[in-house]
């Protein structure tokens, strides 16, 4: 689970933050932060689809379903 994390934190600092060298904490509130805005999510679930192979259903790019890299992690792998 932590390459999972490894990964997503890598995507989400450069590519959507655009702060390459961002360390994103592994319980830090993404989306309920605002860290993570509306428009970035489905960059954020395609990314998800190309490389973990995991479908994230429209429905679920939201705070209820992951806020976290970790809560994220974890439903990436129970698809897997």
């Amino acid at each position: 689970m932590n390459e999972i994390i490894q990964k997503l934190n890598v995507y989400i600092a450069k590519e959507i933050l655009r702060q390459p060298n961002r360390v994103i904490a592994a319980d830090e509130k993404l989306i309920s932060s605002g860290l993570v805005d509306s428009f970035s999510l489905v960059d954020l679930g395609l990314f998800i689809e190309d490389t973990f192979g995991a479908r994230i259903e429209d429905t679920e790019l939201n705070a209820d379903t992951f806020d976290t890299l970790e809560q994220l992690a974890a439903l990436i792998q129970s698809r897997k």
